[in-house]
């Protein structure tokens, strides 16, 4: 069973329905019981960083999400969904991430003619071949809207870069964690492959 954590932050039911187009079922749950019995484990998520940590913790989905992965179940992050993994973000103050991968969350500073939010279609620059990347070419376009960038703070977790403005880390990944900043579910056929491909690990 693929788990999608509902913590009501972003469009679940979109994530849901990118499976259910490649030809896999999941559910969207907050209960701790249901992400124990998955598995994988599906943390998407659109919006500022606190309060999805304080939304989390309020529905008791921080340490199962933690232990999930330390127990080697696939780990797929979507935009906030990567963000949370780190030890820090910097959005509206200082807030405690997951502190699953070092590193901190930061806002884009960029020269005045980029705009901030970072939103449309804009390419990878694969740098490690993640399994769930199979399929995909170099130069890839998937779907961004982001203000808040990941910057880890051990290089060898980024599988993908995206520059804008200068090159960010757009993709991580480590054992069976993957997280991406771009939406897969918006970002139409190479978006779905990443999807079947997390989903047939």
């Amino acid at each position: 069973m693929i788990a999608i954590v509902d913590y009501q932050m972003g469009n679940l039911r979109s994530v849901q329905k990118g499976f259910e187009k490649v030809g896999y079922q999941a559910t969207i749950t907050s209960d701790p019981a249901v992400l124990a019995e998955a598995d994988k484990i599906v943390l998407p998520g659109v919006g500022a960083f606190g309060d999805a940590m304080a939304e989390l913790e309020r529905r008791h989905l921080v340490e199962p999400i933690r232990q999930a992965i330390a127990d080697g179940k696939p780990f797929l992050g979507i935009c906030l969904g990567l963000q949370l993994l780190f030890d820090v973000g910097y959005e509206g103050g200082r807030h405690a991430g997951l502190g699953v991968l070092a590193g901190e969350v930061v806002r884009f500073d960029l020269p005045s003619d980029y705009k901030v939010p970072h939103m449309g279609w804009n390419q990878l620059q694969i740098r490690r071949p993640a399994p769930v990347l199979a399929g995909l070419a170099e130069g890839t376009h998937c779907y961004f809207v982001h203000s808040y960038h990941v910057v880890p703070r051990d290089a060898d977790v980024v599988a993908t870069q995206t520059d804008y403005g200068g090159p960010f880390c757009s993709m991580v990944w480590r054992d069976n964690i993957f997280a991406t900043q771009f939406h897969p579910e918006k970002s139409q056929a190479d978006g779905l492959k990443i999807l079947r491909n997390f989903a047939a690990l």
